[in-house]
């Protein structure tokens, strides 16, 4: 798996951008992606974005849906694992969504993802540590990148950070394994396989104060496990202005002072 040659997140990155928060919606052992009509399947995930997401979700019962987001044309599912502390899955404070372009990629060449595009970044079953570039630990919006949960301090929040693929093959909307149809850009370049650059989906939850992280599993196994999961049930025409009026002029937008 590429991964990308370097990011910079958070509110008050430099590059165009634009962002959403988006509240804690629930939290159930579903997964819509992974286990789809399988109920219980999964360990459990913290949900955001779109409030009707279960096991039996696909994106076109997604569109018409509530939403946790600031913005309330995001319609779309975000979720990860649950951060556990005895057992007990902590309630998170939120998740942010950063759009933007790839490490190096002109901006003016990103296309909106098509409706309906499901995506997996980040290894639930990983035994060792991933790249930082892909899944990081980090106190609220500090530029620090961990494999391991931090001790943050006073009320900052515990943050994992997840970065999604920014390369599309041009055809399928998800894949066996649920990878093969995306693929990291490097360089500042999509490979010729999936030749069509994205926005870079970079999601962050803020699992807020947790003090001793000693403790600390997520759902899907150690610490190192860390991912995420996105379907694109945005409502399709703000999401393509968004990209055509932030991205594309290298603007940010959605982001508060």
């Amino acid at each position: 798996m590429g991964v990308p040659d370097t990011i910079d997140t958070g509110p008050q990155g430099r590059v165009g951008q634009f962002v959403v928060e988006c509240g804690f919606s629930h939290v159930a052992p579903d997964d819509p992606i992974v286990h789809p009509g399988e109920p219980g399947a999964s360990h459990l995930h913290v949900f955001f974005g779109n409030t009707g997401v279960d096991a039996h979700s696909i994106p076109a019962d997604l569109l018409s849906g509530d939403t946790t987001c600031d913005n309330p044309e995001d319609t779309a599912a975000y979720w990860a694992p649950a951060l556990l502390r005895d057992g007990v899955p902590l309630v998170p404070r939120e998740g942010v969504a950063y759009y933007r372009a790839g490490f190096g990629v002109d901006p003016t060449t990103l296309v909106a993802y098509p409706s309906g595009l499901m995506m997996v970044a980040g290894d639930p079953a990983a035994t060792s540590p991933q790249p930082t570039e892909v899944v990081s630990w980090t106190c609220g919006t500090g530029a620090l990148r961990e494999i391991r949960p931090p001790s943050c301090p006073g009320d900052e929040g515990l943050v994992l950070r997840i970065v999604f693929p920014d390369c599309w093959d041009g055809a399928n909307l998800d894949s066996p394994g649920h990878r093969a149809h995306v693929r990291y850009s490097s360089g500042g370049t999509c490979p010729d396989s999936h030749p069509v650059a994205m926005p870079q989906l970079t999601f962050t939850v803020d699992y807020g104060p947790v003090g001793d992280p000693m403790d600390l599993m997520l759902a899907s196994g150690g610490v190192l496990t860390g991912h995420a999961d996105f379907v694109n049930s945005w409502d399709q025409s703000r999401l393509e202005s968004d990209v055509r009026l932030c991205l594309h002029r290298d603007l940010v937008c959605g982001v508060n002072s």
